[in-house]
């Protein structure tokens, strides 16, 4: 069982960069594939970026490749997501999420994560 929470969201203005942490408590930390995932106001929540077990791979969506980079202390349990250049359409509620157990390979191709934190939102003003 892993258990998470997100922190660093605030109100920015565009073209600034934010820097979110997602804390981890549990032993599983390290053996966990940790994702971010996003929901814009009135839209469906979707998925950005992942990072593996020890941190070697990384993955992105096409849209966020660039300003997004994802990255992850294990001696910390825990997992941030560093936005730079960010835009009004950044404006999200955040969560990470993890997936234990399971492959890089599979958790790309299933993007399915067992473990959620409560979100942390994120407002940028243009």
């Amino acid at each position: 069982q892993v258990q998470l929470v997100e922190s660093g969201g605030g109100l920015v203005q565009a073209g600034g960069s934010l820097r979110l942490s997602c804390a981890a408590s549990g032993r599983t930390f390290s053996s966990t594939v940790m994702g971010w995932f996003l929901q814009a106001p009135g839209k469906d929540r979707e998925f950005v970026a992942a990072i593996s077990w020890s941190g070697s791979m990384t993955y992105y969506v096409e849209s966020v490749k660039g300003r997004f980079t994802i990255s992850r202390d294990n001696a910390k349990n825990t997992v941030y997501l560093q936005i730079s250049n960010l835009k009004p359409e950044d404006t999200a509620v955040y969560y990470c999420a993890g997936q234990y157990g399971s492959g890089w390979d599979q958790v790309l191709k299933s993007r399915r994560f067992d473990f959620w934190g409560p979100g942390t939102q994120v407002t940028v003003s243009s």
